[in-house]
């Protein structure tokens, strides 16, 4: 089996280009149909796949009797709009134990923009059980994922790697306290009820704002979270009018495009006689227009923007990387040890199979031997001399057949299998 993958992420490609290959959760069943038929009708096998998608990347896994990364950087720049070269100037390709050791990586948290982050790991068993449910996940991709989980699980207890870790929700509290003097006098706006801004409501809330309201597409759910902080929610339908009541807008959603547009702000801004707004689109694709950062008084940050508060930090855990990076090498050699011994399996049934046979074979013998009323001694012997005939023939012919270096290396064989001594 060949195991591959193909990914863009924050350190390889702009945000804009992120957000054309972002697939939603309930988009990942179709979506990995589409790839295994595309692979599949180049002519090769089913594969195995699942894909990964936050909004800091986009990486697909794939296993296969056969490789088949060209034609999954072909399926993947046709379903996100853009050329095949534009796609690879910014994606990464990795086979084998150098895809292993990546998707370790990923799970323990040494690969995302926060080092050291939990809730990739999170993300990551989604993207498994989606694939799982879509019937795409095989034995070798399962093998790859567990391991990849268990590797992260002994990173997190054993190193320091999340010790101080700075999250998106927490970096953008630290860049709203240096444009308010005091949060506890501002409103605050979350659009969406996902898991990330559950994470933000959760550290605003410990600012205690004058106010939190939650605008989801689905009203319940949104109740739901504004109720755990005594919030307000909110339909998306009401956003654009009551957009000027918020000083600080933190938006993160699966829309496929923009939800607070150039104009809605604008009117914001002049029912607000200008005073400031303080944004942040976490969302890939985007919820918020671009052009939106333009505007006097808007201080907007985009996933990319926290890069830097992110990093802060990072400097004094650096020891605890070189302590993960021996456990996921370790990782790495136990996995493709798996796969080298699973290349043998057919192999083993094959000999398994025929032994088996010879077993059988020789069974049937001494019973129609005892069956004629032969002597039970004698019943056995013949029993164990048929066994070891079977087993040594072939050895024993390759011993006198062929060139004299074969036999040798023939004969080397046959000690190591048949005379080596037990330990």
């Amino acid at each position: 089996m060949a195991v591959w993958a193909l990914g863009l992420n924050h350190t390889t490609a702009p945000l804009d280009l992120r957000g054309r290959f972002a697939f939603a959760l309930d988009q990942i069943a179709p979506t990995l149909q589409s790839l295994r038929r595309t692979v599949g009708s180049q002519g090769h096998p089913p594969v195995e796949a699942a894909i990964l998608s936050t909004c800091n990347r986009t990486e697909i896994y794939c296993a296969a009797e056969h490789p088949a990364l060209e034609h999954t950087v072909g399926w993947l720049a046709e379903s996100g709009g853009v050329s095949p070269a534009l796609l690879r100037s910014h994606a990464y390709t990795l086979s084998d134990d150098q895809a292993a050791r990546h998707a370790f990586r990923v799970a323990a948290g040494l690969d995302s923009m926060v080092l050291g982050e939990a809730q990739i790991l999170g993300q990551m068993k989604d993207a498994v059980r989606a694939a799982e449910t879509a019937g795409a996940l095989g034995t070798t991709l399962n093998q790859l994922f567990q391991r990849s989980f268990a590797v992260a699980k002994e990173v997190r207890t054993t190193t320091e790697i999340g010790a101080h870790s700075v999250s998106m929700a927490a970096a953008a509290v630290r860049l709203a306290s240096q444009l308010f003097e005091d949060l506890r006098e501002t409103r605050v706006l979350f659009v969406g009820a996902g898991e990330m801004i559950d994470l933000a409501v959760t550290h605003f809330a410990a600012r205690a704002p004058k106010k939190i309201a939650i605008a989801n597409r689905t009203l319940e759910r949104g109740e739901s979270l504004a109720g755990r902080f005594g919030g307000e929610a909110m339909r998306l339908a009401d956003l654009p009018g009551r957009l000027a009541e918020f000083d600080i807008v933190i938006s993160c959603t699966a829309s496929t495009l923009p939800l607070i547009g150039l104009g809605a702000v604008e009117r914001a801004l002049k029912a607000r006689r200008h005073r400031p707004m303080f944004m942040v689109d976490l969302a890939v694709p985007r919820d918020i227009e671009p052009e939106v950062r333009q505007l006097e008084d808007i201080y907007l940050y985009t996933v990319d923007d926290l890069a830097h508060v992110v990093r802060q930090g990072e400097a004094s855990r650096q020891a605890a990387v070189a302590q993960a990076e021996t456990i996921i090498d370790a990782g790495v050699r136990s996995f493709m040890h798996w796969m080298d011994q699973r290349a043998n399996v057919p192999l083993i049934q094959q000999l398994q199979a025929q032994t088996d046979e010879w077993r059988q074979a020789e069974l049937a013998r001494a019973r129609k031997l005892l069956a004629r009323g032969d002597d039970v001694d004698a019943v056995l012997e013949a029993l164990s001399r048929g066994l070891t005939q079977k087993l040594l023939h072939g050895a024993l012919a390759e011993l006198h057949a062929g060139d004299a270096e074969a036999r040798q290396q023939t004969a080397a064989a046959v000690s190591r299998l048949f005379l080596r001594k037990e330990r």
